[in-house]
């Protein structure tokens, strides 16, 4: 009799946590604070308007899978490829598009599960992005690119540059670390913050996709450019994230020939600019930069900043 007392008290206090964090995340997403104080949503969709004359959409089919990415109009015999933070597209990219594609062909690239790029009946996860991005340089003639990654982009960019080093003439890292070493303080915080991100997707999308934009940017304007990039992204698109897995390993002592900047935002958390600045150090080719008053995506938050210098960088080392 005690036993089944307690099995209805446990199954009462878990109906009620269930009941309270669903009321929590109902009142984030209805309470419409987010997105009527987001004017520059708007401002979003007339910037993503305006760039459509410029770009070309192209769609690579590889292995079941459909690989989505734009490509500048304007080419020329330097590129650069963009690559996305986890749960957006390549839009996070308008400001640099419009800025770079005036000296370089720029191609940004929806990462499988991300965007329009589908997995279909694909195996292919996150990690498979480096040879998609091997057959798109392959498809548009390009012999050498310089590639530059926002967060996860950054993982994957290196994950690249791993395995076809005599294509990549430079590495630009926006939030991210060294994945030749397997960080257990990383992957705590990742798990922490990924849980909590997944049970918000459970209940509503719509929380998911403003908790995301919160945490990544800084700026009102740079959390309605990014919310806006995370639209395509459903729960289904989790399931190609366990790549990643592939991605960060203990690998041993790798010095790229190549020059990388490693760039964080002011405001991003404590943690990311440490393992920032200890990948900088390790490195002897390699630059680090922090742009002030950003937060995560500092692309979003201070795109003129960001904008700036990279293309110092590039200007050195092209």
């Amino acid at each position: 009799m005690k036993g089944k007392i307690k099995r209805m008290v446990m199954r009462t206090l878990f109906a009620l946590l269930m009941l309270i964090a669903f009321t929590k995340v109902y009142f984030e997403v209805d309470n419409y604070y987010y997105e009527s104080g987001l004017i520059s949503m708007k401002k979003a969709q007339e910037l993503d308007a305006e760039v459509q004359g410029e770009i070309e959409y192209k769609t690579l089919s590889l292995k079941g899978c459909e690989i989505h990415y734009s490509i500048s109009k304007n080419k020329s015999e330097k590129s650069i490829v963009f690559l996305h933070p986890a749960f957006s597209d390549h839009t996070v990219f308008q400001e640099q598009f419009d800025y770079f594609s005036k000296d370089y062909t720029v191609i940004a690239i929806d990462l499988i599960g991300h965007g329009l790029s589908k997995a279909n009946k694909s195996k292919d996860k996150i990690d498979a992005s480096r040879d998609h991005i091997f057959k798109i340089l392959e498809l548009e003639n390009i012999e050498k690119t310089n590639l530059l990654g926002v967060s996860v982009g950054s993982l994957i960019a290196q994950h690249f540059a791993l395995k076809y080093p005599e294509k990549v003439n430079s590495l630009t890292a926006l939030g991210g670390y060294d994945i030749n070493k397997e960080n257990e303080e990383i992957a705590k915080s990742q798990k922490f913050s990924n849980i909590g991100l997944v049970i918000r997707a459970l209940f509503s999308m719509r929380a998911f996709r403003k908790k995301t934009a919160m945490i990544t940017c800084k700026s009102k304007r740079g959390q309605a450019l990014f919310y806006q990039s995370t639209r395509h992204y459903t729960r289904s698109s989790f399931a190609t994230m366990q790549g990643l897995q592939n991605v960060i390993k203990n690998r041993e002592t790798h010095e790229a020939s190549y020059p990388i900047l490693i760039m964080t935002g002011e405001f991003d958390i404590d943690l990311a600019k440490r393992m920032a600045e200890s990948w900088h150090s390790e490195l002897e080719n390699s630059e680090y930069f922090m742009i002030e008053d950003a937060g995560h995506c500092a692309n979003l938050d201070k795109p003129a900043d960001f904008n700036r210098k990279v293309k110092d960088f590039l200007d050195r080392n092209n």
